[in-house]
């Protein structure tokens, strides 16, 4: 706690970020979203909502995360003021809640490279099903491979940013060469016949299909999940940024580095399939699951050269989505430590004890409740659950940081016609409140691209709006298409989720009084400019820099000054 951490550079940054926006998802959902909605006329809605959702939501974090410099909890109590520092909260434990599961989806992607570098699953007589079956019904392998994903994670996190700026350096370069390497090969499959199905299928467009309102909410959903935005991930590693980063160029970079990955993974995924596959809509649409574990190790083992073109195809490709799942593990985990150092706790037992809780907390979707689907499959039920109630629970973090800066917007115009200097009415609040966090924490001179008052516009009005078209769909087809919605004890019923949602915001609402009770390091770089003395936090005793203590806290000045000092007496000692 002596001093701050930070990336060592803006190419830092970059990698980390966009290392927390892949995901499987990038490699597994989008074929299967662009093989479901009329190919290429998907790319249109998605490459919209990149602009109008994912981006100017990144934007905002980065903003947020770079002034606050703490992570979801401080930030909250900064912008919003003590009693909304539970948002901030929730925003953690929802990242958290979906690790519990997210790392056993990984040690599938691990095990399946293990699989393919070993030749398991090609030959004759290999069957990709029971392959599958076996593998999720013998509990002490896939808690094996979730072990080893959450042992990765802590050691690529433990030392803190800059540990965390190597790997994701490492590994992103990996996923892009290897992702490039199996696009090749795809395309050598698909070119075989010379027609280049998968490649077309891809880039039509049926332009009369855009009229579909499905078409744009599945594009919306997309960009919403897969670009990490709302989440908290931009937040926390904004908090490393150097005093000078351009927060609006590395929101832009993160977000069409994210979609290009998708289009490279969408292509590679498809050109295979097309390539071989009788009915390849049949085969691309048909579950996450059927796609990346059933399908693509029967396609890939057709891929060119032989024997050796399979291995080349199978184990490259399960090694980048091993690469995507493990740079968003490291993203999930580092939210949640953030956190637990901004409030005084050590590094080190910040990171251990929470890889052991999503180890713990993950056991149950490892191996309780794996059912049989009626075509043979076996099928994580509980995991299943516990994405069906924490993956939409997202979408409240992003509504969170809007309401954040719907707030301090209306605050500014309030203090400023209080004090004479702005016109009261909507007129008032529409010239000074409304651009009041874009002229205040986005436009500072630091970034290279001006952010105009399209951002205003979609924070304000376009946001709130697909928010709600993003909630009302979601529940509204599963009203529609889920047998006993109502029952409580229906899995994939509505009232669950309501009781979870509502049992977590409540705890965490009666927890907020204590948790503002201990005090909030911020974590700023020598010479940053990060006032917070005109927001709610900047007026908290208990908020102060990294080095600094309040009163009544002494005890962690001195807990701390002895762990710094254990290396330079060590080195002292050695040198003597």
């Amino acid at each position: 706690m002596s001093q701050s951490d930070q990336f060592s550079g803006r190419v830092g940054l970059i990698f980390a970020s966009i290392g927390a926006a892949i995901g499987t998802g990038n490699i597994w959902r989008f074929p299967r979203m662009v093989g479901a909605n009329e190919g290429g006329t998907f790319l249109i809605p998605w490459l919209f909502f990149l602009f109008a959702w994912s981006i100017p939501l990144v934007i905002a974090e980065f903003a947020l995360g770079k002034r606050s410099r703490t992570g979801t909890i401080g930030t909250f109590r900064i912008f919003a003021g003590k009693n909304f520092a539970w948002m901030g909260l929730w925003t953690a434990w929802i990242s958290t809640a979906i690790g519990f599961y997210y790392a056993v989806v990984a040690g599938w992607c691990l095990k399946y490279f293990q699989l393919g570098v070993t030749n398991g699953l090609i030959g004759e007589g290999v069957d990709t099903q029971l392959v599958w079956n076996e593998f999720l019904q013998s509990p002490e392998n896939v808690i094996l491979f979730q072990f080893l994903v959450i042992a990765i994670t802590l050691l690529a996190i433990w030392k803190g940013a800059k540990a965390i700026e190597k790997v994701n350096v490492v590994l992103m370069i990996s996923l892009f060469i290897l992702l490039f390497m199996s696009l090749g090969l795809s395309l050598w499959m698909d070119m075989a016949d010379g027609s280049l199905d998968g490649f077309l299928f891809m880039f039509t467009v049926k332009w009369s299909s855009l009229s579909d309102p499905a078409i744009w909410i599945n594009g919306l959903s997309q960009s919403a999940w897969s670009c990490s935005a709302g989440m908290g991930m931009a937040i926390t590693y904004s908090v490393y940024m150097r005093k000078d980063e351009d927060t609006t160029l590395n929101a832009f970079t993160m977000g069409l580095a994210n979609n290009s990955i998708s289009i490279i993974a969408g292509l590679t995924v498809l050109s295979a399939i097309f390539a071989v596959s009788e009915n390849p809509l049949d085969t691309v649409t048909g579950g996450s699951s059927a796609i990346t574990f059933l399908a693509l190790p029967e396609v890939f083992a057709q891929a060119p050269g032989g024997a050796t073109g399979a291995w080349i195809m199978m184990s490259g490709f399960f090694l980048a989505l091993s690469f995507a799942a493990l740079t968003s593990m490291i993203s999930t985990v580092e939210l949640c430590v953030r956190n637990f150092v901004d409030h005084g706790y050590e590094r080190e037992k910040s990171v251990l004890l929470t890889s052991i809780a999503i180890l713990i907390f993950g056991l149950p979707s490892a191996v309780v409740w794996i059912s049989i689907a009626p075509d043979g499959t076996a099928f994580p039920q509980f995991l299943e659950v516990q994405d069906h109630i924490w993956g939409y629970g997202l979408m409240f973090s992003g509504l969170f940081i809007a309401f954040t800066i719907w707030k301090y917007g209306y605050q500014k115009w309030r203090h400023q016609v209080a004090e004479g200097e702005a016109p009261p009415g909507l007129q008032g609040y529409f010239g000074i409140g409304v651009s009041a966090f874009r002229d205040d924490f986005i436009n500072t001179g630091d970034n290279d691209i001006w952010i105009g008052r399209w951002w205003d516009i979609l924070m304000y009005l376009a946001f709130p709006f697909l928010f709600s078209v993003l909630i009302i769909s979601y529940f509204g087809d599963m009203i529609a298409n889920t047998p006993n919605v109502w029952d409580p004890s229906n899995p994939n019923g509505i009232t669950i989720i309501l009781l979870f949602w509502g049992i977590v915001a409540i705890g965490f609402i009666a927890f907020n009084r204590k948790l503002v009770q201990r005090p909030l390091f911020r974590n700023v770089p020598e010479g940053a400019d990060v006032d917070i003395s005109m927001l709610p936090g900047g007026k908290d005793e208990l908020i102060v820099e990294v080095g600094e203590y309040p009163p009544g806290w002494e005890h962690l000045a001195k807990r701390h000054s002895k762990l710094v000092e254990l290396e330079p007496l060590h080195i002292d000692l050695n040198s003597d």
